[in-house]
């Protein structure tokens, strides 16, 4: 066998590389901001090239365009199963329910006091003035004009239509009217009561003697017997009561006066969307309330399917305020 030869190739230490390494030379700020907009050597624009670039125009067009078609086909299949004149689930299937709430104004604009207090001084114009004025804005829509052009004078003989709303008669206000002051500045203040609105809700009436409550008011039972001899027509009412809530607030609420009349018409009902449709209501006035007192004032509606429940604080069927009068 040959001998193996190896041989050993040495670079001398003095040799000159010939791929020498170039430090770049260091750039300022400005310069290395330019770069990092436009590099002119790599074409890069914002550190990426026009392929890179369109790449990317690309996938979000084409994301952002899937997005919105989704997004239109759920919003219309939504509104498919929606109707803009009637709630889809109506009645006890409704969150709402069958059972009307009940409620009232003046409402104090004050949030840290409670809404259901109607607090003033007769004799200080500005605490007067303060809800005068809230009580105007409630009673604009009842006095506007141009809104009664649109709806429709009602009666016991030609009630709502479903399209078409009634007016409310203001003239039997009588000292609950706007240039009364609603009497607030004669200490002899007036609320209105109302219903809250649900959607087709119609209210069955008491017809006959027999089938009114035993807790219904005394004064009460009589006008509608009185109604029954006169004017069965009226019949068709539900009817309202108001009354100091404790005995110490059947003493110092004086008498209540159901200046509009004991209720609110039939006529008005049901409530179906109609156009600009006002909510009825009743004045009640409290002519001599006690001064200086915190009087507790509750009202009841009376129809065969309101139903009365005061349980924890919650009510059905009812209202409840108070009066501070100084």
């Amino acid at each position: 066998m040959a001998p193996t030869t190896t041989v050993t190739t040495t670079v001398a230490d003095n040799d000159e590389d010939p791929f020498p390494y170039m430090r770049p030379s260091a750039l300022g700020k400005w310069e290395s901001f330019k770069l990092e907009i436009w590099n002119p050597s790599t074409k890069q624009f914002l550190g990426r090239t026009a392929k890179s670039w369109g790449g990317i125009v690309l996938f979000y067009l084409i994301f952002y365009a899937a997005l919105a078609a989704f997004f239109a086909v759920c919003m219309q299949g939504l509104l498919y199963c929606l109707d803009d004149h009637s709630p889809k689930w109506q009645g006890s299937q409704s969150l709402i329910g069958t059972n009307p709430g009940m409620g009232f104004r003046p409402m104090s604009r004050d949030i840290e006091q409670a809404g259901s207090l109607i607090w003033y001084t007769a004799n200080n114009q500005t605490s007067v003035d303060y809800w005068v004025e809230i009580l105007n804005e409630f009673s604009a829509p009842y006095y506007n004009e141009t809104l009664k052009q649109t709806l429709m004078h009602c009666d016991y003989d030609r009630p709502i239509m479903d399209k078409k709303g009634c007016i409310v008669d203001t003239s039997t206000w009588g000292d609950c009217r706007p240039e009364m002051g609603y009497s607030y500045n004669r200490s002899r203040p007036c609320f209105f009561i109302k219903l809250n609105k649900i959607y087709g809700w119609a209210p069955e009436f008491y017809k006959y003697d027999y089938e009114l409550p035993e807790q219904m008011p005394n004064d009460l039972k009589q006008h509608i017997k009185n109604i029954n001899k006169t004017d069965p027509k009226q019949l068709n009412t539900i009817w309202i009561s108001c009354r100091g809530e404790n005995p110490a607030d059947v003493e110092t609420i004086g008498p209540v006066k159901y200046v509009s009349g004991y209720g609110l018409p039939g006529y008005y009902f049901p409530f179906k969307n109609q156009e600009n449709y006002l909510t009825p209501v009743i004045a009640i006035q409290l002519t001599n309330a006690t001064k200086h007192v915190l009087i507790n004032v509750e009202c009841r509606a009376w129809a065969k399917n309101i139903i009365y429940s005061k349980v924890k604080g919650e009510r059905e069927g009812s209202m409840h305020l108070e009066l501070m009068m100084d």
